[in-house]
């Protein structure tokens, strides 16, 4: 592809990702003053006329769903090689895709998300559309002005007009993602294939894992021990390989989701609390709306006890960081480390901005590994928008390791990132990442709190 720094009147900033036919830019319009999405067709595919007619349609239909809940866009055009592109709004907050880093969602969050994207499906489907390859990836975020997350459904080329899908359809869709009518010609398809696409993100979600093959999903519970059977239920539905026994509307998905996330925040525990603690956090959930795992705030001094689901990990942070807990594992591949789903959790203000450094989030995530060298892993990472304070020794109990520190984040944070490993050497090995916003630092007392077992 040719070096390109301005499309029309966006100057691009950065790649954001690239797929089969085209390419996504961040880009600022230098009018309006505000950041934009530029996808441009790739430059392999622009002699291909049915290939640009798809992209082009792609940008009609997120213009005609008119929604919200949908990716808008806000022009079109062409490049001087004769390439069209098309301007949407950006998604600041990353996807469902990037959330799924750490590992699964705790569930009251995971049936949010899942109900949202379901509305957004519905949305499309009011205006006569059928997206046909819902995924974690194709689900974005973007912060609204008032600091809540947004969900956007984009990416729409493999979508059809429902009246066009109707009839004979060719094979689409990402495989765990797509219903059996899906998988090869047929003889037409409607929303509920939809509805299936959004139980198996709802099932990733929970899980960490994509389904297997319409007909071989293995039960959610077996994957998430101890899961509402009501939610293994509900997801089990929408992953029906016949259509007819799926929820019937995406919409109706969506409400039992709602309901059953209502449900697991109202009945959440905070740990080794009393019964009057529990009441006061579930009363403190009723006033913020969150639908994320509660802590209870205890008296000033004391700090937070959590722990993860399978009680190997847990930790103690200030007063103020334990609003909001996930306690379900993390996936150590995120880390460049051997995949699998091993325990850990992250607890702080604000669960849904801890990917924006600049967001002021104080918190803390911990992640067990039994392979691999965690301290090769973390002396590699690098923040490129923080300044290196540089690295230094840590040594408390059982623990030591390497503690690496980086300030003057976006916002004015700091970052610490550690590799902790047994004082006999071996395995488990814990990596930690401490996020601070204001306030003296509290690095040493979250180490020394730090129990695996």
């Amino acid at each position: 592809m040719h070096s390109l720094e301005r499309i029309g009147r966006y100057r691009l900033e950065r790649r954001l990702g690239t797929g089969a036919f085209g390419t996504v830019w961040l880009a600022h319009d230098d009018e309006l003053e505000a950041p934009v999405a530029v996808k441009v067709l790739a430059e392999n595919w622009s002699h291909r006329l049915d290939v640009r007619e798809r992209f082009l349609t792609e940008a009609r239909l997120l213009r005609r769903a008119g929604s919200s809940r949908v990716a808008q866009v806000y022009d079109i055009g062409e490049l001087p090689d004769g390439r069209p592109y098309f301007v949407m709004e950006y998604a600041d907050a990353g996807t469902l895709d990037d959330l799924l880093a750490a590992g699964p969602l705790p569930v009251p969050e995971a049936l949010r998300l899942t109900a949202l994207a379901a509305r957004s499906a519905h949305a499309l489907h009011e205006a006569g559309i059928v997206h046909r390859d819902v995924k974690p990836s194709n689900v974005l975020l973007r912060t609204a002005p008032d600091g809540t997350r947004r969900v956007l459904l984009a990416d729409l080329g493999l979508a059809k007009s429902l009246a066009q899908a109707s009839g004979l359809t060719l094979a689409a869709g990402s495989a765990g993602y797509r219903p059996p009518e899906q998988a090869g010609p047929g003889a037409g398809i409607d929303a509920r294939a939809d509805v299936y696409g959004l139980g198996a993100v709802g099932y990733r979600l929970v899980t960490g894992t994509v389904p297997a093959e319409p007909g071989a999903v293995v039960r959610p519970e077996r994957l998430r021990p101890g899961l509402d059977p009501g939610v293994a239920r509900a997801l089990a539905r929408a992953l029906e390989p016949d259509r007819e026994r799926r929820w019937p509307t995406a919409e109706a998905f969506a409400d039992e989701l709602d309901r059953l996330a209502s449900a697991r925040a109202s009945a959440v525990r905070p740990r080794g609390r009393s019964r009057a603690a529990m009441l006061a956090a579930v009363a403190t959930a009723a006033v913020v709306g969150a639908v994320f795992a509660l802590v209870d705030l205890p008296s000033p001094a004391s700090g937070v006890d959590v722990e993860d689901a399978t009680g190997r990990i847990a930790v103690r942070v200030p007063d103020g960081w334990g609003r909001q807990l996930r306690d379900s594992g993390w996936d150590p591949a995120a880390l460049g480390l051997p995949a699998g789903h091993e325990p850990g959790l992250a607890v702080a203000v604000d669960l849904s901005r801890w990917q924006d450094l600049g967001a002021g989030v104080s918190g803390v995530f911990a992640g067990l590994s039994e392979h691999g060298d965690v301290t090769a892993r973390v002396d590699a990472l690098g923040h490129p928008d923080c300044h290196y304070d540089g690295a230094r020794a840590y040594t408390g109990g059982r623990w030591h390791g390497r503690v690496r520190t980086w300030s003057e984040c976006p916002g004015g944070g700091r970052l610490t990132e550690t590799a902790l490993v047994p004082a006999g050497g071996g395995q488990p090995q814990v990596y930690v990442q401490i996020r601070q916003h204001g306030g003296g630092d509290a690095t040493d007392g979250v180490l020394r709190s730090l129990r695996v077992t």
